[in-house]
């Protein structure tokens, strides 16, 4: 891996966390991801489920983690299955982690080849009456291809079928949307990472540069400073590719007087940041353009002050669409009888900002977090508000990462990353 060795301290905390919240007698079962194969023998690069990562640390295709708090057998607690590796597997795939090297990774003291699975899984079960199973239950999971994790639930199921099942998931959501401050560190690191970025492509771009060559730009500097890369597949939308949310084709040429919105960000150790930006072509905005980016600035400044211990998500994108009428309204794009007759399910500033504000952020970019609970001291939100006036050319959508506080305002990430439009427009004419 590019990322530094993260302390095992974290990965200890989140499996005591995990198995305190448990059934008596109850094993809890986690699977890396697949290799998911493009054609012919083409893979696609390796990403690892977040939720085994969040437990032991280990980013490393075909491993399984099980959890069995009361286990009479003691080293049978906390058992971390790994492929066994060998000479011909380090020079054709690379080095791959040994049971030592596991354990410092981890702090899972039983580490086992894989092929020890089955054996060990049957002495474990002969004690428990439960499996945890992980199932993906986030609000946006849309998922049609069959997981490593879901093919074992079925072997599982079939094998062990007079056990109890639990679900791992509402655990995991609880604990996961509240970060460490080693997640946050982590997290910063990224949002770091994404500011070198930012500052680089600033005073490269110009009418004539091509969006895949911002891109270029990016990817270049994420890398070199130790990310996989973006966080998500990025967004440089120029103009009127500006009004389509998620516009990743980046092939155009950004022209004079035109916008540029960005929504771009780097990761770092499978944790991420989240940035959006909007900057002018050609260095300067003009006072239509800075109108607009200003009430959007606005909006998000108010916007963050909200997010504190206590709100319920849905309440706060209320209270967020209230603050965009009134701007909107003083941009001349609402008038009061476009509010006083609009549909309360979907508000009259709808037209002009059709997303959410908010969501969790970590090791997923729209991360686990349980949306009815209320918010909680060291949850990681996006802020991000916009407006998109198709009519007009352009859209735009600012957007930070912001740490809730136990007091006053967020914490705000990307605090150093550049956001006032005349400082935008010094530093891309500087």
């Amino acid at each position: 891996m590019k990322y530094h060795k993260i302390d095992s301290s974290l990965f200890i905390k989140n499996r005591k966390n995990f198995a305190s919240a448990m059934n008596a007698n109850s094993i809890a079962v986690f699977n890396s991801n697949d290799i998911y194969p493009i054609s012919a023998d083409s893979t696609m690069p390796f990403e690892q489920h977040r939720d085994i990562f969040f437990l032991s640390g280990v980013d490393q295709e075909e491993s399984v983690l099980f959890l069995f708090p009361d286990c009479p057998n003691e080293a049978y607690r906390e058992v971390l299955f790994v492929r066994e590796t060998n000479d011909h597997i380090a020079v054709w795939e690379g080095e791959k982690l040994t049971k030592e090297a596991a354990f410092e990774t981890s702090g899972i003291k039983t580490v086992l080849w894989l092929q020890n699975l089955e054996k060990v899984l049957f002495e474990m079960s002969t004690y428990a009456n439960t499996f945890y199973i992980n199932t993906n239950e986030h609000y946006r999971a849309n998922v049609e291809t069959e997981t490593r994790e879901d093919r074992f639930t079925k072997w599982l199921l079939a094998k062990y079928p007079a056990h109890s099942v639990a679900k791992s998931n509402p655990i995991l959501q609880r604990l996961r949307s509240v970060k460490d401050k080693i997640e946050l560190d982590l997290i910063q690191h990224a949002c770091n990472i994404t500011e070198k970025g930012f500052r680089r492509i600033l005073p490269f771009i110009k009418p004539g540069v091509w969006e895949y060559e911002i891109e270029a730009e990016l990817l270049h500097e994420f890398v070199r400073n130790r990310s996989k890369g973006f966080a998500y597949t990025p967004i440089i939308a120029s103009g009127n590719n500006a009004n389509v949310l998620h516009y990743i084709e980046n092939n155009k040429e950004c022209k004079a007087g035109d916008l540029i919105l960005f929504d771009i960000a780097a990761e770092y150790s499978n944790y991420k940041s989240d940035l959006s930006r909007t900057v002018p072509v050609s260095g300067k905005f003009t006072d239509r353009q800075k109108a607009v980016y200003n009430a959007v600035h606005y909006v998000k400044k108010e916007a963050t002050k909200l997010l504190v211990p206590g709100t319920l998500w849905k309440e706060y994108h209320v209270e967020v669409g209230n603050i965009m009428t009134s701007e909107l309204l003083k941009l001349g794009l609402l008038d009061k009888a476009d509010v006083q007759n609009e549909d309360k399910n979907w508000p009259a500033y709808k037209k002009y900002f059709m997303h959410g504000t908010s969501h969790h952020m970590g090791l997923d970019t729209h991360d686990y977090g349980l949306l009815h609970k209320p918010m909680e001291a060291n949850m990681v939100f996006t802020v991000e508000p916009g407006i998109y006036i198709p009519d007009e050319g352009f859209g735009i959508r600012l957007e930070d990462d912001v740490v809730v506080k136990e007091k006053g305002e967020p914490f705000n990430l990307m605090g150093n990353i550049p956001i006032d439009a005349e400082e935008i427009e010094d530093l891309m004419q500087g």
